[in-house]
């Protein structure tokens, strides 16, 4: 529901799916498959394949997006999208006068707390610590809602649930005591991890968390390699951003490419 033409809404593999059709217009030659490694130091960037082939080009875009942090607990995998949600932006109108949970205690889950206000009955927000990390002003602004309850020392041993989805959430208190909770969503807030596992991160300049860092013409520290979207170190991450980064990213490298001898 983030992206916009869509009146009644798309999943994200009918958007990928009309986005291939498209490309697929002007003929544009694609290939699938695996990378084992990556040489973008000199002039010619070298992409190393599984099964011993290479391919070279004289300019590369990183796509390789981030993926949300996971808790790891029983019915996390089997309820993702059924109840379980890594994204408040896009999910929160779907939980309407219901009671649902935030797990996190960081700027972005405080602040996404706050936006869910607008749609659920109830938002309770469990952190593992004592204390909240989110910056005090969040925390007072989020404390201050009627709509929004903590849970600190407690975190999140199984999500629950049954054929329509999310039922309820068994927790684990950090006195050694345990309870349950009845929502009907949870939104797990706890980071986005950088799907960096195959870039030369010894050559390329990253952020702290292992996100790449560019300018705004997408140009990485590397002449000739850009990124867009997810992978790029950022505040925000939708997919109507990351569109508008990847059409960026392609014209500075058309440029790249016209100022080469």
């Amino acid at each position: 529901d983030n992206y916009p033409g869509f009146v009644e809404g798309i999943s994200g593999f009918d958007l990928v799916e009309k986005m291939a059709a498209h490309a697929e217009r002007f003929d544009l030659a694609t290939r699938t498959a695996q990378i084992s490694a990556l040489d973008l130091r000199g002039k010619s960037k070298i992409l190393y394949l599984e099964g011993g082939e290479r391919l070279t080009a004289q300019a590369v875009i990183i796509c390789t997006g981030g993926s949300p942090g996971k808790l790891g607990v029983p019915g996390e995998q089997a309820y993702a999208g059924k109840g379980v949600s890594y994204c408040a932006t896009c999910d929160g109108p779907f939980y309407r006068n219901q009671e649902i949970a935030v797990v996190g205690g960081g700027n972005t889950a405080i602040q996404e707390a706050l936006h869910l206000t607008k749609f659920a009955s109830k938002v309770t927000v469990i952190h593992r610590r004592r204390e909240l990390r989110a910056t005090k002003v969040v925390q007072e602004k989020a404390m201050a809602s009627d709509r929004i309850e903590f849970l600190l020392d407690t975190r999140v041993a199984e999500i629950t649930g049954g054929a329509g989805g999310v039922e309820g959430l068994r927790l684990a208190h950090n006195d050694g005591t345990s309870s349950t909770l009845a929502v009907s969503g949870v939104f797990i807030l706890i980071g986005v991890v950088p799907n960096n596992q195959l870039l030369p991160l010894n050559d390329l300049t990253t952020d702290e968390y292992g996100f790449i860092v560019t300018d705004t013409e997408m140009k990485t520290s590397l002449p000739g390699v850009f990124a867009a979207g997810d992978i790029r170190s950022k505040s925000f991450r939708q997919i109507v951003n990351a569109a508008g980064e990847g059409a960026t990213a392609e014209l500075s490298a058309e440029q790249y490419l016209a100022q080469l001898d």
